[in-house]
């Protein structure tokens, strides 16, 4: 999975999830002071991402340290390269 895939998918996440617009969806956007997402959002966030990955991030700890978008990418970048087999492309 390239990291355009998962920036695409994850941007569609934020879209449907929370109605952000794509436009505001940058890298360095702060979850929680830039895209306005609070605790029990995160608990979505998490939910979409794991319909849309097919991966368990719930009891993550490195994914607790994700505070940007860019680190969102990031974090499932690596679990991509680390987990081939578990992570899945939705089109």
């Amino acid at each position: 999975m390239t990291r355009e895939e998962i920036i695409r998918q994850v941007n569609a996440a934020f879209v449907d999830q929370f109605e952000i617009a794509a436009g505001q969806l940058t890298e360095e956007k702060k979850l929680f002071d830039d895209l306005g997402l609070d605790s029990l959002d995160i608990v979505d966030l998490l939910v979409a991402l794991h319909k849309t990955f097919g991966i368990a991030l719930r009891n993550n700890e490195e994914v607790r340290k994700v505070r940007t978008l860019g680190e969102v990418y990031d974090f499932l970048e690596k679990y991509a390269r680390e987990h081939p087999e578990e992570i899945r492309s939705v089109k």
